[in-house]
């Protein structure tokens, strides 16, 4: 997996909650390049239309909160969301979000110092994150190696699917 990402910043702040990422009337859409059109629409009205694959989410405490929807974590990865780091997260949007393979950062203090338009840059070895543009990082406690392992397999359903495969590749390994 790629342990470093570098994105366009776009900032939110506090309390960003998963009606504000994707709204609920839009929760019959199954199809992620319909539900990609509706990301951010009420907390962010600009970023569907203008996000590019790779940008990065900055956000202040409580991240995700709200309902325990996956849609709001799908609506993100369907957009290229490269990776969102935020103050603190709502502990169901946080796992959910992993789950799909969206880098999800904690870093107390982050929100602070990026604006909108600037450059990140996060090293997920070392747990750093620097504001390309300003020069000012934090340190943030590098994600334990298991998610890691989630990631770099796009998500757990992904990582799932590759352990059956193998075990399959294995057993028929064995038999032969």
């Amino acid at each position: 997996m790629q342990t470093i990402l570098e994105g366009r910043v776009w900032t939110l702040g506090r309390d960003v909650d998963t009606d504000q990422i994707i709204s609920g009337k839009y929760l019959t859409i199954l199809d992620p390049n319909e539900l990609k059109k509706h990301v951010f629409e009420i907390a962010l009205p600009e970023f569907a239309a203008a996000a590019k694959a790779g940008d990065i989410l900055v956000a202040d405490e409580n991240f995700g909160s709200g309902s325990s929807r996956e849609h709001a974590p799908q609506a993100m990865r369907a957009i290229g969301v490269g990776a969102v780091v935020a103050d603190s997260f709502a502990r169901i949007f946080f796992r959910n979000a992993i789950n799909l393979g969206i880098p999800t950062i904690e870093a107390p203090g982050v929100r602070a110092i990026f604006s909108t338009g600037d450059t990140a840059r996060i090293d997920l070895g070392s747990g750093r994150i620097t504001n390309v543009t300003t020069g000012r990082s934090i340190a943030f406690p590098p994600l334990p190696h298991h998610l890691l392992e989630l990631l770099e397999a796009g998500g757990l359903v992904e990582k799932v699917r590759r352990e059956l495969a193998r075990r399959r590749a294995d057993a028929a390994g064995a038999g032969a």
